[in-house]
């Protein structure tokens, strides 16, 4: 019983991850998609040969410079894995610093985590997961012998290198994957010494390094409330210094440059604005502002250089990218000419440097990786990603759109075509949403989408409330007691592609991951007319269950972003909307719901049980099928060819359902 309500599940049991029952389970039911994909396997393979054709397979990122080396990534044919290396100089001999593809042998996962090397450039800490549980493990190698070190230790979230090259700090996970202690380590020492312990359970604790090189950073954030601790890199031994202490709802990131910290608070508003500190006494009563707080804009983020200043904007639902100069203050704004886009920063490890590097791409533009003069003003640009295979951006067409949802609110929606289309509402469309944690929705270049565009698959990516598109109050109003707004913006969208003749009545996708599916089980309770077909990836369907269980990992730090439902008011709210709690006696749409065994991030059992059930109640007859890697995580597959794979089984079935199985 809870808040007067006896909760029964009849599929608990599937919880229980060891028990033969469950796998053999899970197994009968990957054998049943199986069998019902056989007629479309040949397209799969199909599917499959166009993505890896669009993918240049022996490929090389842009070197960066780091420690008197120049390092990169890259990839060969047949490979799963990038293999990391370096060279004295960019005409030097290579030095391979890691090859995932020797680590992976024997796993059928891997997944890389921490990569920091040493300010002298002799030592790499690393850390890797082999299960797919995100659990990674650190090690240190020698990088002038080639060979690891001693160190070897387990459930490592974050690691930072002090100035000496000899000392670690490093944060670990409790039994819900909780980032809660601060470690220091010395290199071939076996006792390590706690240093912070974060007892709050709603915060999560991260360790990092200034660009500077002079301070290590130690933050502890919930979903609402974060608090700072630093320390200087050339001191490991000393205590820790408190910033500010942590005050419900204040929010603040701290960097460095010169004789101030940087710090960037919504102290004064909800989206951020850019304060400093002086280094000698950084209190809260010494803080001057540097960029004010705008109501209209959301500062994202900052990113210091000895002379400059990047400023990570986001206006009118739109990435900006603006260059401050320290000495004489102008600024200045990248611009940037597609509908919709996304920037971020690559790799800028140098801080006495006016050569600044950001990717750019769009749903139709590959990513572009550019080196900005920030004295000039001048972008050039240092590599295109290739497309093999006949690609030809010319033939391709982007626009943003907007729907209106019930309240009034204008919700964007980005999409993309291949030119000839027409608009006639009898065409096919896949509508991709997420809706979470402040997150704007990346708007990215994949050869998945080529497989749908040159279908005549109108892509289309709705940024709904949850994410972070118009800043915080984007996210406000689709969080905690106002989460319904996202659904209910989904609906808006697609009915508003539907009216302008984007897509026919009953040629619609639907397509989430995470939390996005459950805004997927959301509205197809909702609206279960809506889509011909849905694909849920590791889908939050039981949100109430999940919720209730405070030894899973994020159930307690997300009570700030869904609610406690030992809560009355927030278990009523959460009972309106909670996909698993919610199935009807209805007609759904096609569903494939895609899982992983070893899922830390939304457990295995919420879509098998969410399927189980639905099939109960389920009167259209569609199938619904439930799809488990045994063997990965929440990304699922981690080899590049395996997660093409993947995206081909996906698609094909999704394309079957629309009619465009060719």
């Amino acid at each position: 019983m809870l808040h007067g309500e006896r909760r029964v599940d009849d599929y608990f049991w599937l919880r229980q991850k060891q028990d033969p029952a469950v796998r053999a389970y899970l197994a009968a039911e990957n054998a049943y998609a199986d069998a019902i994909m056989a007629p479309l396997r040949g397209f799969a393979d199909t599917l499959y040969q166009e993505m890896v054709g669009h993918l240049k397979e022996t490929d090389l990122e842009v070197p960066y410079r780091q420690a008197g080396w120049y390092w990169y990534a890259r990839t060969e044919t047949g490979k799963q894995y990038p293999i990391h290396c370096r060279k004295p100089r960019p005409d030097g001999a290579e030095q391979v610093v890691l090859d995932l593809n020797a680590l992976a042998q024997g796993h059928p996962f891997l997944g890389l985590g921490a990569y920091r090397v040493s300010d002298d450039g002799h030592v790499l800490a690393f850390s890797t997961d082999v299960t797919g549980f995100r659990e990674y493990t650190l090690q240190v190698k020698d990088l002038r012998r080639g060979a690891l070190l001693g160190e070897r230790i387990a459930k490592v979230r974050t690691v930072v290198w002090a100035a000496d090259g000899a000392t670690l700090f490093y944060v670990v996970e409790d039994r819900a994957k909780r980032p809660y202690r601060l470690y220091r380590h010395r290199l071939g020492v076996a006792a390590d010494e706690l240093i912070y312990e974060e007892k709050d359970e709603r915060f999560d604790l991260e360790v990092e390094r200034t660009r500077s090189g002079a301070w290590l950073i130690l933050t502890s954030a919930s979903k609402t409330t974060t608090e700072v601790r630093v320390l200087e890199a050339a001191r490991p031994r000393e205590a820790w210094r408190l910033i500010a202490p942590r005050a419900p709802a204040h929010e603040y990131y701290v960097d460095h440059r010169g004789a101030e910290f940087f710090i960037r608070t919504n102290d004064a508003g909800r989206n951020f604005r850019l304060v400093a500190a002086p280094v000698a006494d950084p209190a809260r009563a010494r803080w001057r502002e540097v960029v004010p707080h705008r109501p209209a804009v959301m500062l994202e983020d900052v990113d210091l250089f000895a002379g400059h200043t990047v400023l990570w904007e986001r206006r009118d639902g739109l990435p900006r990218l603006r260059i401050v100069d320290v000495a004489g203050g102008r600024s200045r704004e990248v611009a940037f000419d597609e509908p919709s886009y996304s920037i971020f920063p690559d790799k800028n490890r140098e801080f006495t440097t006016t050569a600044f590097r950001y990717s750019y791409e769009s749903l139709i533009s590959p990513k572009s990786v550019y080196e900005h003069d920030m004295a000039s003003g001048r972008s050039r640009l240092l590599k295109r990603t290739e497309v093999p295979g006949g690609f030809d951006r010319a033939r391709y067409e982007a626009a943003r759109v907007f729907a209106t949802a019930s309240d009034g609110t204008r919700i964007p929606i980005s999409l993309a075509w291949r030119k000839g289309h027409v608009r006639d509402g009898r065409g096919a469309l896949w509508l991709i949403a997420y809706g979470a944690y402040g997150y704007p929705y990346w708007i990215g270049f994949s050869p998945e989408q080529l497989t749908l565009l040159d279908r005549g698959v109108v892509v289309a990516v709705a940024h709904v409330r949850g994410g972070g598109e118009y800043g915080k109050r984007w996210h406000d109003d689709g969080r905690m007691l106002r989460k319904k707004n996202t659904f209910t913006d989904v609906v808006a969208a697609a009915e508003h592609l539907r009216r302008e003749r984007w897509a026919a009545a009953d040629r619609m996708a639907l397509a989430g991951l995470s939390a996005g599916g459950l805004l997927v089980g959301a509205v197809v309770n909702l609206r279960p007319d809506l889509f011909r077909v849905v694909l849920a990836g590791v889908p939050f369907v039981d949100v109430i269950n999940t919720m209730l269980d405070e030894t899973l990992p994020l159930t307690v730090p997300e009570f700030e972003e869904w609610g406690n439902p030992k809560v009355k008011a927030h278990y009523d709210y959460m009972r309106s909307y909670s996909p698993y709690d919610n199935l009807a006696r209805v007609r759904y749409p096609a569903l494939l719901a895609r899982t992983a065994l070893n899922d830390s991030q939304v457990m295995y059992w919420e879509p098998a049980k969410y399927v189980a059930k639905l099939r109960t109640l389920d009167t259209g007859g569609r199938p619904v099928l439930l799809r488990t890697n045994m063997g990965a995580g929440h990304g699922g597959a981690s080899g590049r060819y395996d997660k093409y794979r993947e995206a081909a089984h996906d698609q094909a079935f999704v394309l079957g359902q629309l009619g465009v199985a060719k």
